[in-house]
């Protein structure tokens, strides 16, 4: 927000009102407001005078009655200059004294004036065109003889005229953009004012014929974010922006810079704001401080979290076959900053114990994620998977059998849930077959011996993203944990060329040993996604440096005081093995020479005597640990070992468009690969393109916007992005906000002007 002026005026000056104030002084009168001189004209210019006063009257700077009062002026006098400057401009003051002439308005001329109107030119220009004045004009628009249009059929008018107009390159933009007077890029000066003062809504989209847009190619991604919900549930969700930009254009942006690697909203500002203004139909985008306040608006009342619930019913409500199968893992968010000290994670991609948060990702088989939960205050996978990921899909995944169907197949499951050894627990497979008939299907974290290579039969298995492998399998009934309370489950193992037998447990009773290790196997995709995200999507980054308060949870955490005897313990241990290891050399090896027996006696001696002081300590700790409990309730933890958990809101926003951008170009690699010999590839062509250049060109009157793409490097990914738009195009996609149907082409192909018309 601007500052409001200190009531400071210069020395010796006369105020007129707060701020402003003038000095007369060698002939000529000076206007000042605060401290800075702002117009001057001599004493004796009565038009300067009755032009400047007017125009501070009209501005609400000052009253009249103040001009009244330092001038000494007549109000009448006042109040006509102000009514000349509101109906003639600032012209009117210095325009010499005309008789009246002979009415020009005639038929022929208001008709001529009336067309040029209609095709969105200026009053000045129309007045020139004719050979009228411009009060002339201005009368007969008053009495409505002529009409102007509407700001909406202005609008209109102006995209007609960007069409005629020939393509801007990128020179001519950027010295445009560079000459803006409200600062870099904003070419749209007028609706910028409006917007500030509450007198426009939103800016409205509005395309350029442009050559040569940075970052062109990502309107490729359009149809398929919209299609993966980018535009879905935005007015139930989230409070309506207010000022130049909507709710539509943010989401969009955001959307633009995942695909195009733009990884933090810091680094927007050393990107082109016109450039990326131009792919939203505006004149640039909003700089970082103010894309910062659109994210704490769009932010606030937990609204990104119900949006983020929504999109994910609706993604496992399109895809039921693949919804069935589930796979849940947690996700180390490492924190390296000081404002609060989280706990330590185990960190297996470093093999490590680092601070950090958790996060629990529930995705599919082909690794597109479904949704994610932060967990500060977390206890294990299997915590988590019975308090927040069972219940919400207990809720949300479609087509689950009835209970009368359940109760007829007594081997019938409602869905499968796949995880790493970490979730190996008997019992909790017991209690999720028992309780909501649910499948598991993880590693054996304690197989028994090997079985014979012979059991093992080469087995075609087809993996969820239609790829076909050959696997040795085989399958035996197991019975995991105690006699009485364990319970029988599959058990299919697979060798691999090694020899080495990769054991699988399952619950799927009536599922085939081919599922289980298809399902099973292709666990890596889930593990491929969390890296692709880490280093493309940047999703372990902060989105904001805030901390909060943890809401009242019951949820248990390591007690302090017994890490603490734990770290002790492992320490005197540690000690007692390298003194008996240091004992057992000097006993393996007496010393031979007699004058040094008495010396090696005694280094013996001493040596038993730290042993036993420190297996005495150990059992003292061990003996406390017993009595001291391993974890306590959140809410019981001491004050000084509480921690705060890092501000989730814009998180959570940034998260789910990144998941939006995600599923998007996963579904566009799927469209790309069909025309790729290394399949491989699909991903890094998508990113080249979206980071490639684009030609831009509306056309109102066939309610179309075409994009250009830039070709690539080689013809082989030339193919592959033809066969993707040609796919585009036939999606017949319309721009949000517009009825421009968006045609894309390859610039130099003409193939993919079909269904252009």
């Amino acid at each position: 927000m601007p500052q409001a002026l200190l009531p400071l005026i210069p020395e010796g000056a006369t105020p007129v009102k707060d701020c402003l104030s003038v000095v007369r002084e060698s002939g000529r009168w000076t206007y000042f407001y605060g401290v800075q001189p702002v117009f001057a004209h001599p004493e004796h210019d009565r038009r300067s005078f009755r032009m400047f006063t007017a125009q501070l009257a009209d501005r609400g700077v000052c009253r009249q009655v103040d001009i009244v009062r330092t001038f000494g002026v007549s109000k009448n006098s006042v109040k006509r200059s102000v009514k000349q400057y509101r109906d003639k401009g600032i012209e009117a003051f210095y325009r010499p004294r005309e008789g009246r002439s002979a009415t020009v308005m005639k038929e022929e001329v208001v008709m001529r004036a009336q067309d040029l109107l209609n095709q969105g030119c200026s009053r000045k220009k129309v007045a020139e065109e004719l050979g009228i004045k411009g009060d002339t004009l201005r009368k007969a628009v008053k009495q409505g003889r002529v009409q102007e249009p509407t700001q909406a059929e202005k609008a209109k008018l102006e995209c007609a005229a960007s069409d005629q107009r020939g393509a801007s390159d990128k020179s001519e933009r950027s010295i445009a953009d560079a000459a803006a007077g409200m600062g870099t890029a904003c070419t749209r000066p007028g609706e910028r004012v409006l917007a500030a003062f509450g007198m426009l809504q939103s800016a409205p989209t509005q395309f350029e014929t442009c050559r040569d847009v940075s970052f062109g190619g990502v309107l490729c991604a359009l149809p398929a974010l919209a299609v993966n919900g980018l535009f879905e549930h935005l007015e139930h969700c989230f409070p309506s922006l207010t000022g130049y930009y909507t709710t539509v254009q943010v989401v969009t942006l955001l959307a633009y810079m995942a695909l195009c690697r733009i990884k933090t909203v810091e680094r927007l500002q050393y990107e082109s704001p016109g450039e990326l203004g131009k792919l939203l139909g505006l004149d640039r985008v909003p700089e970082v401080r103010c894309l910062r306040q659109k994210l704490t608006e769009l932010s606030a009342a937990e609204a990104p979290e119900r949006w983020a619930g929504l999109l994910s019913h609706d993604w496992l409500e399109a895809v039921p076959e693949l919804a069935g199968t589930l796979y849940a893992d947690g996700h180390v968010r490492l924190y390296h900053g000081n404002q609060t000290m989280l706990p330590r994670r185990y960190v297996s991609r470093q093999r490590l114990c680092l601070r950090g948060t958790t996060d629990y990702w529930v995705n599919d088989a082909l690794g597109q994620p479904f949704f994610v939960i932060e967990r500060p205050v977390d206890h294990g996978l299997l915590e988590a998977l019975r308090s927040d990921i069972v219940p919400r899909l207990l809720q949300d995944v479609p087509h689950q059998p009835t209970q009368e169907e359940l109760n007829r197949d007594p081997y019938r499951f409602r869905f499968v849930m796949i995880f790493d050894r970490e979730g190996y627990s008997p019992g909790f497979f017991k209690d999720m077959w028992q309780t909501h008939r649910i499948a598991c299907i993880t590693y054996h974290k304690y197989p028994k011996e090997a079985w014979p290579q012979a059991w093992f039969v080469p087995t075609p298995v087809i993996l969820p993203n239609g790829e076909e492998v050959s696997m040795k399998l085989a399958e035996m009934g197991t019975w995991l944990g105690e006699a009485k309370k364990g319970l029988w489950v599959r058990e299919v193992r697979k060798l691999a060329e090694s020899g080495h037998q990769t054991s699988l447990i399952s619950t799927a009773y009536n599922q085939s040993s081919l599922r289980d290790a298809a399902g099973m196997f292709s666990r890596w995709s889930q593990e491929n996604f969390f890296r692709y995200m880490m280093e493309h999507f940047a999703i372990d980054l902060l989105s904001e440096y805030r901390t909060e308060e943890i809401p009242g949870t019951n949820r248990p955490v390591v007690n302090p005081a017994w890490r603490e005897l734990d770290g002790r313990l492992r320490s005197l241990k540690g000690k007692v093995t390298q003194r008996q290891a240091r004992f057992a050399a000097l006993t393996l090896h007496p010393e031979a020479d007699e004058s040094q027996v008495p010396k090696w006696e005694q280094r013996k001696a001493a040596l038993m005597e730290e042993i036993q002081q420190l297996e005495h300590e150990l059992e003292e700790v061990k003996q406390v640990m017993k009595e001291t409990p391993h974890h306590l309730k959140w809410d019981n933890l001491p004050d000084e070992d509480k921690f705060k958990r890092l501000a989730p809101s814009r998180k959570r926003l940034t998260d789910t468009i990144k998941m939006i951008a995600y599923r998007a170009e996963t579904a566009m690699a799927g469209i790309v690969r069909e025309e790729l010999a290394r399949t491989d590839d699909a991903r890094s062509l998508l990113r080249d393109m979206f980071r490639s250049e684009a030609d831009l060109g509306p056309d109102t009157k066939q309610g179309v916007l075409r994009v250009g793409v830039h070709p690539m490097a080689n013809d082989r990914s030339n193919r592959a992005i033809l066969h993707l738009l040609d796919h585009l195009n036939a999606a017949d996609f319309t721009y949000p906000g517009t009825n421009l149907q968006l045609v894309y082409n390859l610039v130099g192909f003409p193939k993919t002007e079909i269904g252009a018309g």
